[in-house]
Formats: structure tokens, sequence, C-alpha cells
């Protein structure tokens, strides 16, 4: 999206007159990269504990392993759906596989 605006801005630069229109995609970019690297430490730490019982996530996000409708690999991440409909990301995940094992595996313990 940001890269989106960055283009309709070289376009509205561009469409102004200004003579470097390509200042307004080259800023999105920068932008985008200056914003990563801002929240990088915040999102790399947030981590999930698994119990014999939840899942207790950053931000007091809880999601009891006997409501979890659904659990699957999701672009890199494991996306837990609750059966009341509850999405939780558990991003930046190193092997999404293990980790689905393990949830299914606390999961199957509790049957």
């Amino acid at each position: 999206m940001a890269l989106l605006a960055g283009a309709a801005a070289g376009a509205a630069l561009a469409y102004g007159g200004n003579p470097a229109p390509w200042v307004g995609p080259v800023a999105a970019v920068l932008a985008i990269g200056l914003r990563a690297a801002y929240l990088k430490s915040e999102v790399l730490a947030e981590e999930w504990k698994l119990t014999s019982r939840r899942l207790i996530g950053p931000g007091g996000r809880v999601a009891p392993l006997s409501s979890l409708k659904q659990v699957r690999a999701f672009f890199g991440a494991v996306q837990l759906v609750t059966a009341a409909g509850d999405k939780h990301l558990m991003k930046y995940q190193a092997d999404t596989a293990a980790t689905i094992a393990a949830i299914d595996r606390a999961r199957g313990a509790r049957k």
C-alpha cells in the first residue's frame, strides 16, 4: 500500500511539473525500511508460550488448545483459528511445521 502511495505521489509530482518525480517512490521505500528497522526489535521480541492447556501470546492473548479449530502455516507464520472465529498469528517462526506439530501434540495430549 505504501508503494502504491509512493507511485501516486510520484505521479502527482510529475503532473505538477516537478523535475524529480522519482522522489515519491524512493521516499516510500525508505519509509518502509525505516519503519521495519524501528519495529524490528519489538516484533521479534514477541513470544508465545505453549502450556498443556493453552497458548499464551504477547499482549495478553490467550488461545485455549480446546478451542482451536485450525492451526496452519500462513506465509512463514502459524495462524491459529479458534472455534469462535478469533485469529492469532504467530509470526517469524523458524520452522512452521515443527511449531504446528508441537501444538498438535499438545492438543492430542488433551483429548
